[in-house]
């Protein structure tokens, strides 16, 4: 199996869970590849520590980017790094040769979105993808396959989101992500938003035009000095598209990215609605689809699809077994690495 050697720019929570994936390739059957982690870095020692200890493949731990963009014992980078940082390592990364799989967004901002578009374009040699873990979820590989295969009929309206508490108490120190310098000042939008566009996008649902109703729901939190900062940033977003379908009629995609959403740990939905079948997938409850499927004149019921492990890339899980979210990582990574040994997986991960 070929080796694709990895650097981890960023050794926070998703730095970690990507090199957890890593140490799960054998779970993965039939890989064309896989990843071995050759180096890390971030600016805090503590962050690297976590990975000189668990990976004895890493050669290479610094606080210098530069040094593992540089690095010959490096093939690939996984970044996962504040958003104002992303289209500079972004570019250097892809000037540098190196295939990158980049968190969400692709800049903070459109001009930064434009230099990382340039960057990519110039160097058609390097893969270039951005992280979306959820599509790979069992019961969105199934939404995916029904919208495929045409199934849903003439699309009646699509609704994404993706919401959790996490900001629901005012108490919680301001952090970067409150901030326009750091975040962007899209705010929640650009921070959560590529997850709930990703599959409309792919399908070509691309908004023709769009009415936001933004909301600031903290206006100041703790600035961790004894006083108090303004939050700059949105905390909850609905946007109401209009999209125009192939077939030439229109309806409405709702996408909703909302940190402050009372009892939502970290959940992740699709709903498709058409004049064939129906379909309702969320995080929430990872096991189960929500289907309905019409025939004119027949009876209309919602009925539910208790999941298994259903996966793209073969795993040794049997079917009965539940699926999470450190699998969808997994599947995820095995899409993206993949694809840099020159394999075509029927689900790729974001362009």
């Amino acid at each position: 199996m070929k080796e694709i050697r990895f650097g981890v720019i960023g050794a926070g929570l998703m730095g970690r869970e990507f090199a957890s994936a890593a140490g799960r390739w054998h779970h993965l059957l039939d890989q064309p590849a896989r990843p071995v982690i050759t180096a890390v870095c971030d600016v805090n020692a503590g962050a690297r520590e976590w990975f000189t200890r668990n990976l004895p493949t890493v050669k290479l731990s610094t606080g210098d980017a530069a040094a593992v963009l540089a690095s010959p014992e490096v093939d690939a980078v996984y970044i996962a790094v504040p958003h104002d940082l992303h289209a500079d390592l972004y570019v250097r990364a892809i000037g540098a040769g190196k295939h990158l799989l980049g968190e969400k967004p692709f800049g903070i901002d459109l001009p930064a979105c434009e230099r990382i578009l340039a960057a990519a374009r110039a160097a058609p040699g390097v893969v270039v993808r951005c992280s979306s873990e959820f599509p790979f979820f069992p019961g969105t590989q199934r939404v995916i396959g029904m919208i495929r295969d045409k199934a849903f009929g003439r699309i009646l309206d699509v609704e994404a989101g993706f919401r959790h508490s996490s900001d629901l108490d005012p108490s919680k120190p301001i952090n970067w992500k409150r901030r326009v310098a750091t975040c962007g000042e899209y705010g929640v939008m650009g921070d959560l938003g590529m997850h709930t566009v990703h599959i409309p996008l792919r399908f070509g649902w691309k908004p023709a035009s769009v009415h936001a109703i933004l909301s600031k729901v903290v206006e100041t939190r703790p600035d961790g000095k004894g006083g108090t900062a303004p939050c700059e940033t949105w905390d909850n977003a609905r946007l109401t598209c209009r999209v125009r379908a192939d077939a030439g009629y229109e309806f409405p995609l709702v996408i909703r990215t909302e940190r402050i959403s009372p009892g939502d740990m970290d959940t992740w939905s699709l709903a498709v609605r058409g004049t064939n079948a129906c379909a309702e997938f969320t995080t929430k409850r990872p096991r189960t689809l929500r289907l309905l499927e019409y025939t004119a004149g027949a009876e209309q019921a919602w009925r539910e699809i208790d999941l298994g492990y259903e996966s793209q890339a073969k795993a040794i899980t049997g079917h009965i077994f539940e699926f999470g979210f450190p699998d969808a990582i997994l599947q995820m990574w095995a899409a993206f690495t993949a694809e840099v040994a020159g394999a075509s997986p029927a689900f790729g991960c974001a362009t």
